[in-house]
């Protein structure tokens, strides 16, 4: 059953996904050749307890540590180490935190200085499938709509869109009722209602859809062993239309880029 919130809800939902987009654009900073995704994940840990809030990933199904840090062939879920990052690396960061007793939970894939321009390609399409997933998300759609909106758009460039591994609900428990394929058909699936949270989150392959877990029970990478990329928002339905709760602002900002591919989903401007 889907959980409608109401606009109260909606708002500290998204103070819970702003601790997410603040620390991941406090590890955009520290991210670079030589550092180990254990040491991001100690500064993800302090950061988030620093802003009130609780890591919402650590123990969550048992898992050990605050981020889920996958670089190159890994898809998601890798548990952060001590092997340093290099450059051409990629790495997807997602972040998960609990405030005022809901979640935020989203996810972006950083480059390690100078990367492979079909990796580089690879990071845009699926940053730009999420936004076209985003747009479907609306009164009156279903849930196959911004899954064959993401699949398409990731297809047409001839990438493989990940089966087994989907977006979800969000609100008071990480993974709420419905589930959001980056795959689907048009008119097919739950309908979206007002009030309505998800987290949207393509995976994405540069070669094959297929994919396999690790021994560690949590580690998936692709079978092929190409590189992937992963971007998550948590989106909200206000009004009949989507609303973005989290933000890339911080990453950006960080990073020195200029964008304004999220101005036409959120009403809110961040400080």
């Amino acid at each position: 059953m889907i959980i409608s919130k109401s606009k109260e809800e909606i708002e500290l939902m998204r103070e819970s996904a702003l601790v997410v987009s603040r620390t991941l654009g406090m590890l955009a900073s520290e991210i670079k050749p030589g550092i180990t995704t254990l040491k991001l994940d100690k500064l993800a840990e302090e950061y988030i307890r620093e802003q009130n809030a609780i890591p919402g990933f650590l123990g969550l199904y048992d898992f050990p540590n605050t981020l889920c840090m996958s670089p190159n062939a890994q898809v998601v879920h890798g548990i952060p180490n001590n092997n340093p990052l290099v450059e051409g690396d990629i790495i997807s960061i997602d972040c998960g935190a609990i405030k005022n007793g809901f979640y935020g939970d989203h996810a972006y894939t950083f480059p390690i200085g100078e990367v492979a321009e079909e990796t580089k390609k690879l990071l845009q399409v699926t940053k730009e499938s999420l936004y076209e997933g985003i747009n479907e998300f609306r009164a009156g759609k279903r849930v196959g709509d911004v899954g064959y909106a993401i699949q398409k758009y990731c297809e047409d460039h001839g990438y493989g869109v990940v089966r087994e591994l989907v977006g979800h609900g969000l609100g008071k428990t990480m993974h709420e009722d419905p589930e959001m394929p980056n795959y689907g058909k048009r008119g097919r699936g739950k309908k979206f209602i007002e009030g309505m949270v998800v987290a949207i989150e393509p995976m994405i392959n540069l070669g094959t859809k297929n994919i396999n877990q690790l021994n560690d029970g949590w580690t998936i990478l692709t079978a092929d062993n190409k590189p992937s990329a992963h971007f998550e928002h948590n989106v909200a339905l206000v009004d009949g239309k989507p609303e973005l709760l989290s933000t890339f602002k911080y990453i950006y900002e960080a990073l020195g880029i200029t964008s304004n591919e999220e101005d036409k989903f959120r009403s809110k401007v961040y400080g």
